[in-house]
């Protein structure tokens, strides 16, 4: 089997047009706005949400997901 490897701009339109199919071309833009480089610290921002909130929380929050909700924290947390 020839595994064919995408050059970065090929990887990028596609993932551009994922966007824009999944959220039109409005919403793409917000998004796109929103995680632009540069524009706050999310380490940072994590770390004061984090630090507020008690780990207990957070593995409830993550045990109480909606009925079909196919992710991985069951193998994490149960």
């Amino acid at each position: 089997m020839k595994i064919v490897t995408k050059t970065q701009q090929e990887i990028i339109k596609q993932g551009y047009q994922a966007l824009i199919e999944a959220l039109g071309a409005i919403d793409t833009i917000r998004f796109i706005q929103y995680f632009s480089p540069d524009q706050g610290d999310y380490t940072k921002e994590r770390h004061e949400w984090l630090d507020l909130t008690p780990l207990e929380d957070i593995l409830l929050s993550m045990k109480q997901r909606p009925e079909g909700d196919i992710n991985q924290y069951d193998e994490i947390i149960e």
